[in-house]
């Protein structure tokens, strides 16, 4: 599960160091006013970022899906295109922080407030507390410009009233004593308390802290190189070469990390197949399946195609895929992504996977790839949105789904054939102990994730947990993702 937050602009924040440099977006940008008289001139980047926050809270938007709709509407400079993502990812990430400072200043308390005053003022605090190149003088009059122009006197009147204290206050936030560790994690780094209390059982407090700390900062941008066509080396020097700020990563011995490159999506690198747009710590996914030419391998929960690709390329298009998802129009995603990389040995279908045990061969498969369902809490860097999301029900309710999906699909692997299960979730419910309850049912299984190469590159660093490897946020700064590699015994 990657994909969603890799915004332009957005950067890294350490609530101990206070502000920061932030973007390159402009100081104060379009104020959104009509240049000519009775000509119209379209909303200013703060005025999407207050839309698009608006649409987040109170009609459940993702916010990554509607930034990027909203960008392709707008007609802003890259400056500012920048600034409304800066704006609305920081905001989002930064909401319990923001919420917290902001109700020492609202005398009514920010839940009364209309939700798009409440976001405005959400936004135009991240700007003080968190970006230098943005003066907070022009944050609080572009906040008061565009209360005038939403609402009436009094709302501007207490917007510049509430941002002009908090101006005076000094350094922010001021935490109350006697609160726990968790109270204070879960404050300086804008998190749920819930969760950071599961880490820190999980994990322990420092490890709970660095995860937060991870999840507040900017994604890498990462590509996997289609080494069927062109190796690491070469593109890498390619890379280098027009001018990009390019490097080897050290996750994975297919992908390169790129620093201020804009969209690669958009490039013929892309286009042509020569390389993915994909984080860090899935390219392990494929490896750690190690499908060789010839193999006939299942995907069994495939969307948008990813690891499939990758697979396909390892196997030096020899062989067959079968990549199967849920829903069709998903599928077409992963024929897409074949048919852009010049990958012939995918096929695609679109079926539950708790049902392929009824529709495919027992034993008939070399390697299986379940990388299953699942709360997604790795991948919190690139859609900020989703821990306000989550509850811990939600963890347990999924982990019911991953031990069925285990169960079933694996009845579809030969006898030495290797299962890789995989989440892009930090949470042991779903890893660990999933692995744990299959290998206790199943003794003709048997996990062999610790005798791979991709372990002796990662020992040290990831965790071993269970039977599986964990890769947490702040390992590599790559999104957190499990991995266990099971075989049938022969």
């Amino acid at each position: 599960m990657s994909g969603g937050g890799n915004g332009v602009g957005r950067s890294a924040v350490n609530p101990s160091a206070g502000k920061r440099q932030g973007n390159n977006s402009k100081a104060v940008g379009n104020n959104g006013r009509a240049g000519n008289k009775g000509k119209v001139t379209p909303a200013s980047a703060r005025e999407i970022a207050l839309d698009i926050m608006v649409k987040v809270e109170q009609q459940g938007a993702y916010s990554n899906l509607l930034l990027n709709s909203s960008l392709q509407k707008a007609t802003l400079s890259r400056e500012d295109a920048g600034l409304v993502t800066e704006l609305v990812y920081g905001s989002i990430s930064r909401m319990n922080t923001l919420d917290y400072v902001l109700e020492g200043f609202v005398s009514k308390g920010i839940a009364k407030l209309q939700p798009w005053v409440r976001n405005l003022l959400r936004f135009s605090l991240y700007q003080i507390m968190y970006l230098d190149r943005i003066p907070s003088h022009a944050a609080v009059n572009e906040a008061v410009n565009i209360a005038k122009k939403k609402g009436h006197q009094g709302i501007s009147g207490m917007v510049n009233g509430v941002l002009r204290s908090v101006l005076r206050a000094g350094d922010l936030p001021v935490l109350p004593e006697g609160l726990s560790q968790a109270q204070q994690i879960s404050i300086l780094y804008s998190h749920p308390l819930w969760l950071v209390e599961r880490w820190i059982t999980e994990y322990g407090v420092d490890t709970a802290e660095a995860i937060c700390a991870s999840n507040n900062e900017p994604p890498a941008v990462s590509v996997r190189v289609n080494t069927t066509m062109i190796s690491r080396e070469a593109l890498l020097n390619q890379m280098i070469e027009q001018g990009l700020q390019a490097s080897a990563s050290d996750v994975s011995p297919y992908g390169i990390v790129v620093k201020g490159g804009g969209n690669l999506a958009l490039t013929s690198w892309y286009r042509d197949g020569y390389i993915s747009v994909q984080d860090e710590s899935s390219m392990l996914v494929a490896e750690a399946v190690a499908p060789e030419p010839g193999m006939r391998v299942l995907d069994c929960c495939a969307a948008p195609g990813g690891k499939t690709a990758h697979m396909g390329e390892l196997m030096k298009d020899e062989g067959s895929i079968y990549a199967n998802d849920l829903h069709l129009h998903k599928a077409k995603l992963i024929s897409d992504q074949a048919e852009r990389l010049g990958l012939d040995c995918v096929s695609t279908g679109s079926a539950d996977a708790l049902e392929l045990e009824h529709t495919l061969e027992h034993q008939s498969f070399d390697r299986i790839l379940l990388d299953a369902p699942c709360s997604g809490l790795g991948v919190i860097r690139r859609k900020p949105d989703l821990k306000w999301r989550k509850q811990p029900e939600d963890v347990a309710s999924v982990a019911s789904l991953q031990r069925e999906l285990l169960q079933s699909v694996s009845k579809l692997l030969k006898p030495g054939g290797i299962l890789v299960y995989s989440t892009c979730t930090t949470e042991q419910a779903e890893n660990s102990e999933v692995v744990a309850d299959f290998l206790k049912q199943n003794p003709d299984f048997t996990a062999v994730t610790f005798a791979s190469p991709l372990w002796d590159r990662l020992e040290g660093t990831a965790l071993a947990e269970g039977d599986g490897i964990q890769l947490l946020p702040h390992h590599y700064g790559s999104d957190g993702f499990y991995i266990s590699k099971l075989q049938r015994v022969l």
